[in-house]
């Protein structure tokens, strides 16, 4: 069964993003997250040396992050949904695509993990997550490259990989800067710089796989994901949504893998990191 696409749907979906952007807003969801990240005081309120700063929805950073992430994924999809019957149609262009995505990605998770030009770094375990995976599949013949497939697929799996890496990287780094006194007395120890920050990082990056192996030990049992539930939609047996799903099961548990080993070896290393208060980027 297809959702039909007219009002009704329309008034549900309104209904329901008033309905989080309310909840977000009464239970003041994510108040004080950006001084957490970032050492300055939250906007919307004052602080030592700050002063009156923009005011957000409801008095809730993420009441308004849900009213704009709402919007913008309507807006996106009604973009997208006219623009991907025509860049199947040349493979340069269904390429293009698929590099948009990543480079959406890589921007998207840099900059929830950290507030300086570190950002870019992102991109390196979304690749490297990302781009094997891929090669295979384009390789052995399971996706060709003009396939519209392709997309549906790249897509699955770059998102995967930008979970992972926000997940981790924000993990790893809240985790150094609540504990940066056990960091300097690893270094007084003796360890190097990025030994000392692996000890304390890595258990904290390392819960960004959980929900991962959740949804795999948990399929079929407690939900039926997307790509079964889209297979079955489209017409495919059950046994051959089974397989797609599968797939796509291991395959995210493979990119989240190493997207999260590489951000957690990024942020060890000093590539990724948040200016403390009072620090110019460029130092």
């Amino acid at each position: 069964m297809v959702l039909p696409v007219n009002i009704t749907l329309a008034a549900v979906l309104t209904a329901l993003l008033a309905a989080a952007v309310s909840v977000a807003a009464v239970a003041r969801l994510g108040e004080g997250q950006e001084h957490r990240q970032t050492g300055k005081p939250a906007r919307g309120g004052t602080g030592e040396g700050g002063g009156k700063g923009r005011k957000t929805l409801g008095g809730s950073p993420h009441a308004r992050a849900i009213a704009t992430a709402g919007l913008r994924a309507a807006a996106q999809l009604a973009a997208v949904s006219l623009v991907i019957g025509y860049v199947v149609r040349a493979v340069p262009l269904l390429l293009t695509f698929v590099a948009l995505m990543f480079a959406v990605a890589a921007r998207t998770a840099g900059r929830r993990i950290t507030h300086n030009r570190t950002w870019r770094w992102a991109a390196a375990p979304i690749a490297a997550g990302v781009a094997p995976v891929i090669a295979v599949l384009l390789l052995t013949g399971l996706v060709a490259v003009d396939d519209i497939a392709l997309i549906p697929v790249s897509g699955i799996l770059i998102g995967g990989a930008l979970t992972g890496t926000v997940l981790a990287g924000r993990r790893a780094l809240d985790e150094l800067a609540a504990r940066h006194g056990e960091v300097e007395a690893g270094l007084a120890l003796g360890l190097p710089d990025r030994e000392a920050r692996l000890e304390i990082a890595r258990p904290a990056a390392s819960d960004a796989l959980i929900p991962g192996l959740d949804q795999t030990r948990t399929v079929g049992l407690v939900t039926l994901p997307g790509a079964y539930v889209g297979m079955l939609l489209g017409g495919a047996s059950p046994v051959e949504a089974g397989a797609v799903q599968l797939f796509v099961l291991v395959a995210l548990m493979a990119v989240q893998a190493v997207a999260v080993a590489v951000v957690l070896e990024l942020v060890a290393r000093g590539r990724v990191h948040r200016l403390h208060s009072g620090t110019s980027e460029g130092e």
